[in-house]
């Protein structure tokens, strides 16, 4: 069993800032991608940003320079500091995680349950 938490969403103004976390727990073995994506209503879910567990980094054109995407891998946890925040960026946000569980050979994706970001004055 693994299990994706997600933390960090909320309201802000336009031109503020938020932090969202993931964290990993459960069966895991390893874990590769960690990344972050986003759905607003009628349209599709979108990557926003991943990163490798080498720390290397994938982000979509629309927050390149505003997002950054980390992670601990000691803990299994990753983190998106999204910054200059914009009504467009108005979405549910969703962890995924790439994992190599204990109980399943081969690489599974894991999703977390959203977190909720609203950028409204």
């Amino acid at each position: 069993h693994v299990q994706l938490v997600e933390s960090g969403g909320g309201l802000v103004q336009p031109g503020g800032s938020l932090r969202l976390s993931c964290a990993a727990s459960g069966s895991i073995f390893r874990i590769n991608y960690m990344g972050w994506y986003r759905q607003a209503p009628g349209t599709e879910r979108e990557l926003v940003a991943r990163i490798s567990s080498a720390g290397s980094t994938n982000y979509a054109d629309a927050v390149k320079g505003r997002f950054n995407i980390s992670r601990d891998n000691a803990n299994n946890t990753a983190y998106q500091q999204m910054n200059s925040l914009k009504p467009e960026d108005t979405a549910v946000y969703y962890c995924k995680a790439d994992i190599w569980s204990t109980l399943y050979s081969g690489w599974h994706d894991y999703w977390g349950q959203g977190t909720q970001v609203t950028v409204s004055s």
